[in-house]
């Protein structure tokens, strides 16, 4: 399993913030966090300065207010619809895609019952309910 240190994770999206920005060949992993950078104008800043990024104190948990874990929840997302996992989550996303007309909205919507399913694991002590998961995504897809 894949655990990068805080540094690391800051270093990867300034990184392929600064290769975007250059127009320098990247990795599909750094594209696709280009990507999502681009969605966050109101970060360019902390991410064109590594130094910066580096020594920066978001607090504990704030999705909204630490760009690096709310980027990391768009990469997680992104992955799980790239590999249906847990099975339903693609269309989940999709239908809820269609349904607010705008992916980088759906995928907000998805970090809120992200966060829940990692807090409730973190309360619990045990591990994160995809099913739960699933549920709440499935719900916000179809509600009015």
């Amino acid at each position: 399993m894949f655990a990068p240190t805080q540094q690391e994770v800051r270093r990867f999206f300034c990184g392929a913030w600064a290769k975007h920005q250059a127009g320098e060949p990247m990795e599909p992993m750094e594209t696709l966090a280009a990507g999502w950078v681009a969605e966050h104008p109101e970060w360019h800043g902390i991410l064109d300065d590594v130094d910066r990024a580096l020594q920066a104190d978001f607090g504990e948990g704030n999705v909204g207010a630490n760009p690096f874990l709310h980027l990391s929840m768009h990469l997680s997302i992104s992955e799980q619809c790239s590999i249906d996992q847990p099975p339903g989550i693609r269309q989940a996303v999709e239908l809820l895609t269609r349904r607010l007309g705008d992916l980088h909205a759906a995928h907000h919507e998805v970090m809120d019952c992200l966060g829940l399913m990692l807090s409730d694991a973190q309360a619990s002590g045990g591990e994160p309910d995809g099913a739960a998961y699933l549920a709440c995504v499935q719900r916000r897809a179809t509600s009015d």
